[in-house]
């Protein structure tokens, strides 16, 4: 594991912001850091940056308590602008590389790099404050990927992008992945995070309430459902299975929605009953998202009394 939480606590002045969290984000990989507003992530991300430390419980970062001279190691973007508004664009992006201890020759021949891949190259000279949302993020996510971190920290480094820009963006997420970064993703972007994501925490309350790989995640919280594609109309077995939906509108076959109604019985036994019925085309398990499973875990875990405003 590059990173470790271990039961972290965190208390302020009549709020805990983290009740013993743990979790461990395994090298070169995207990992989702998830929650309502108020959970508790922020505080979180606040800790791992040294910004702030924990009550009791211990960060690890490649398995030695994590310092304060570590989060050079660390990339960092909040989902706050963070741009001096007055000072020019190029100027603002140098300070900042300098400031991750780059020569300034390095940081000069970097940004011109990331300056001409995101296409930003004429804004060197304008204003931070000229900059449109989109436009300032770009610059704040080169500053923060610039010094090459070891941990990035993105916390909804999409807001305020259009499709396009938020298709290149992932594209240089994947990439910075696949040479080695392990990510941090803070997002409700629930999309994403099943495009993205390999593991995930899910913070309500100020404790983990969800924990683990993505696909087994939405595996296990799966509702038995399948669309089935036939040539042929098909009854309900009633000791087999339901069905729960059908559009027989379509000219070129049937389509279902159908629900084993036995749990013992495997995706294979069902499929042999639908065979017995007619010529099957398509056969599908229907697994929810992550944003149904987001909502569903949030709801079972969330007392009557509204959440705190996070610290």
């Amino acid at each position: 594991m590059l990173l470790e939480v271990d039961n972290v606590v965190k208390q302020y002045a009549g709020h805990r912001a983290l009740d013993g969290v743990s979790l461990g984000v395994p090298k070169g990989t995207i990992y989702g850091l998830l929650g309502p507003n108020g959970a508790g992530k922020t505080t979180l991300i606040r800790i791992i940056n040294c910004i702030t430390a924990p009550d009791s419980g211990e960060v690890r970062l490649n398995g030695k308590s994590i310092r304060p001279e570590d989060v050079r190691h660390i990339g960092y973007l909040p989902e706050e602008r963070g741009l001096y508004k007055k000072m020019k664009v190029g100027d603002q992006a140098l300070y900042l590389a300098r400031l991750r201890g780059m020569s300034k020759a390095d940081a000069l021949r970097a940004l011109k790099h990331w300056f001409e891949k995101f296409g930003i190259e004429a804004w060197w000279d304008k204003k931070v404050e000229e900059l449109s949302k989109g436009m300032a993020q770009k610059v704040q996510f080169i500053t923060t990927i610039l010094h090459q971190p070891e941990l990035l920290i993105l916390d909804e480094p999409f807001s305020g992008f259009d499709p396009v820009n938020a298709a290149l963006l992932k594209r240089e997420i994947l990439e910075l992945r696949d040479q080695g970064t392990t990510i941090i993703f803070s997002t409700h972007n629930m999309a994403s995070v099943e495009e993205l994501c390999e593991n995930i925490s899910l913070i309500n309350r100020s404790r983990i309430v969800l924990q683990g790989n993505v696909a087994e995640i939405r595996a296990a919280h799966t509702s038995d459902t399948f669309h089935v594609v036939t040539t042929d109309f098909i009854p309900g077995m009633p000791d087999k299975y339901e069905i729960m939906d059908l559009d027989n509108d379509r000219m070129d076959a049937f389509y279902y929605t159908v629900r084993k109604i036995n749990p013992a019985m495997t995706n294979n036994d069902l499929l042999a009953a639908l065979m017995t019925e007619g010529e099957i085309l398509a056969f599908e398990e229907v697994l929810p998202s992550m944003d149904d499973i987001f909502i569903e875990t949030v709801n079972g875990t969330a007392p009557s009394t509204p959440p705190e405003e996070e610290l």
